[in-house]
């Protein structure tokens, strides 16, 4: 030992978007990890890869923190045929509208109607 030290962070230290974005950048140009997430059939097809790609960077991710942070959460989504839209505190649009069915005609039935109407109006 030398007067000087390494200096490395334990990834698992790092906040939970720091350690998503590690993953996202690890796997940039990683050509058979993505060939293998775009061939998955299902997202926890895709969210077993994923896990096993966090371990191997020694990044302790979770299933549940995959689920919950973008842009993994979106691609999960877009897996399963989900939306990739999200309002609010980050909540799916589409779990949203599952607790009243008048959000999803007053958040775009109404906006399209109007948008419409106008357009007529105006002679778009």
């Amino acid at each position: 030992m030398g007067i000087y030290q390494e200096n490395t962070m334990d990834p698992k230290q790092l906040p939970v978007a720091e350690r998503v974005k590690l993953l996202v950048q690890a796997l940039d140009g990683a050509e058979q990890t993505n060939e293998a997430l775009s061939r998955c059939q299902d997202s926890e097809t895709m969210l077993n890869i994923l896990l096993g790609s966090s371990d191997k960077l020694g990044l302790g991710l979770t299933k549940d923190e995959l689920i919950r942070t973008a842009p993994i959460r979106d691609w999960i989504w877009y897996k399963d045929g989900g939306a990739l839209l999200t309002v609010g505190d980050g909540i799916p649009r589409y779990q949203q509208d599952k607790n009243s069915a008048n959000l999803r005609y007053i958040g775009g039935g109404l906006v399209i109607a109007l948008l419409f109407i106008i357009g007529m109006m105006t002679g778009f």
